[in-house]
């Protein structure tokens, strides 16, 4: 029994930072397709990331927006996205920095605001680099257990698609 006791005294995680361990400080988190995490960019006119951000699968997009646009890249004049950035606080951010907010507004929302449907139809480049990224397995499932080299692994894919818009292919 005294051995027992000398191994199992401190069940917690190491004192190291002072809080728990786990999943939800890697960005993984329960949405309905299961455990999973959710990968925001931005992007310039040509599809090309900038920069990602990483959040839980449970979490909310707009909740990502800080961060995106906190990258050092210079502002656009439009910004576009889908219905899961429509925020209030968003869209105002977004006109006091200058930018045109082209998001279409929620199915449940009260006001609905006006969308330029002819801007947003260029939306379609962004999805195609994130098919693009896709294609790599290593993105499409997420292997790395740590957000850091998730991310990494992000940047490098990034800068493979960077490449191939300088490089001549033919």
């Amino acid at each position: 029994m005294a051995a027992y006791d000398r191994q199992h005294r401190n069940p917690r995680p190491l004192p190291g930072n002072r809080c728990k361990r786990g999943a939800h400080t890697e960005d993984f988190g329960r949405s309905r397709g299961g455990f999973t995490s959710k990968i925001h960019a931005r992007c310039d006119n040509q599809g090309r990331p900038f920069g990602f951000a990483l959040s839980g699968g449970q979490v909310s997009d707009y909740k990502a927006t800080d961060t995106l646009m906190a990258f050092a890249v210079p502002n656009p004049k439009a910004m576009l996205a889908d219905r899961g950035y429509d925020s209030d606080c968003f869209r105002q951010d977004l006109l006091f920095r200058g930018v045109l907010p082209v998001i279409p507004s929620r199915k449940g929302r009260n006001a609905p605001q006006k969308t330029d449907w002819r801007r947003y139809r260029d939306r379609n480049r962004i999805e195609r680099m994130f098919n693009r990224l896709k294609q790599m397995r290593r993105i499409a499932t997420r292997y790395d257990k740590t957000a850091l080299s998730f991310i990494s692994f992000l940047n490098l894919a990034a800068a493979r698609l960077w490449i191939e818009s300088f490089v001549n292919a033919t």
